[in-house]
């Protein structure tokens, strides 16, 4: 190993004794050669590689629709057809209010047509004029509208296949509009909101592959695509909202669920170095490496950083393909200094 020598002068506290006696002389001041050793180091040569471009985000699993079973009138609740965590179908009745003023309106709308088809004969014969005929059909049809509003808010029905998610009222309870009768959710497919930073946004395109994990699914990896890309970014945040849609064809995935969402952006050729390489300058948020060089100095390079990979980084500028980089040891480098490489 490589030596430097320097010598320091020491001064002396000591007396020098002449023979067995004080002879009352001052310390001589002694000439001490120090050695100080080469920093020695570690390293290791990088290459460029394909680097894929990912970044991940988290998110909440929602439901695709989400549908509040409400009728527009009060009314007293007399059946009751679903329970919370029932699966339904589309069109399937979930509850029924009170049909007295349906059964009313149904009365009144088949005395109208009765009495529309009475005058209807009476028109052909000649013995009424087509403005009377006509004010009665427009009286029909206003109470037939009627009754088909009163039949959809008096037998409600589930717009959607889904899942029950509440229901707020028993039977026999009178509805207030305080709350919705049910809560029914699509959770085939299923839909995530992921807050994608501004830095990515002329990266990402409709119809990516988004993939996804759940922590109330370990090992279990899903996979959704883009569906659509919001316009506008969030000024506090400094993210844009993309929206997910996964098929969840097994149920597996549920609203509320805290899911990790990866998007890819494609792949980079870089060159790609060990963590332990790069190091961060004191007081700032720049990053350099020292780089080993034909005649066994080292030189201080500074980075430009880009996707951190486990215990590697990409390094988008300041390292050539197939150079040599210090791994350990640079708390002893300073630029050009020569080294010795264990």
């Amino acid at each position: 190993m490589k030596k430097i020598f320097r010598t320091m002068f020491i001064a002396s506290l000591a007396v020098v004794v002449a023979g067995c006696g004080n002879t009352g002389k001052k310390a001589e001041v002694q000439p001490v050669q120090v050695v100080e050793e080469t920093p020695s180091v570690s390293v290791v040569q990088v290459a460029k590689r394909d680097v894929p471009q990912t970044a991940t985000y988290t998110s909440t699993v929602q439901a695709y629709v989400k549908n509040n079973i409400v009728p527009q009138m009060t009314g007293r609740i007399v059946k009751i057809n679903a329970e919370i965590g029932d699966f339904v179908k589309k069109g399937q009745i979930l509850a029924e209010i009170d049909k007295a003023q349906l059964q009313q309106a149904q009365l009144q709308l088949h005395n109208q047509e009765v009495e529309l088809e009475r005058l209807r004969s009476l028109y052909e014969a000649g013995g009424l004029s087509q403005s009377d005929l006509d004010a009665i059909e427009l009286q029909y049809n206003v109470t037939k509208t009627q009754v088909e509003n009163l039949l959809e808010n008096t037998i409600l029905r589930s717009p959607i296949d889904g899942v029950v998610t509440s229901r707020n009222y028993d039977a026999g309870d009178m509805y207030g509009m305080s709350a919705p009768i049910f809560t029914v959710e699509q959770i085939v497919p299923v839909k995530l909101l992921v807050g994608v930073s501004e830095s990515d946004y002329s990266k990402v395109r409709k119809g990516d592959s988004v993939e996804i994990t759940a922590e109330a699914v370990p090992g279990k990896t899903f996979y959704g695509k883009i569906s659509r890309i919001y316009p506008t970014i969030d000024p506090a945040t400094r993210t844009f909202t993309v929206e997910v849609v996964v098929n969840n064809n097994y149920k597996t995935l549920r609203p509320g669920m805290f899911v990790r969402a990866t998007l890819n952006f494609g792949t980079n050729h870089n060159v790609v170095v060990p963590d332990v390489a790069v190091v961060k300058q004191q007081g700032s948020g720049e990053r350099f490496i020292y780089i080993l060089n034909d005649n066994g100095t080292v030189t201080y390079q500074k980075v430009t950083v880009g996707r951190r990979m486990g215990s590697e980084y990409e390094i988008l500028e300041g390292v050539d393909d197939g150079a040599t980089v210090v791994t350990g040891g640079q708390i002893r480098l300073k630029d050009g200094i020569e080294v010795v490489v264990k």
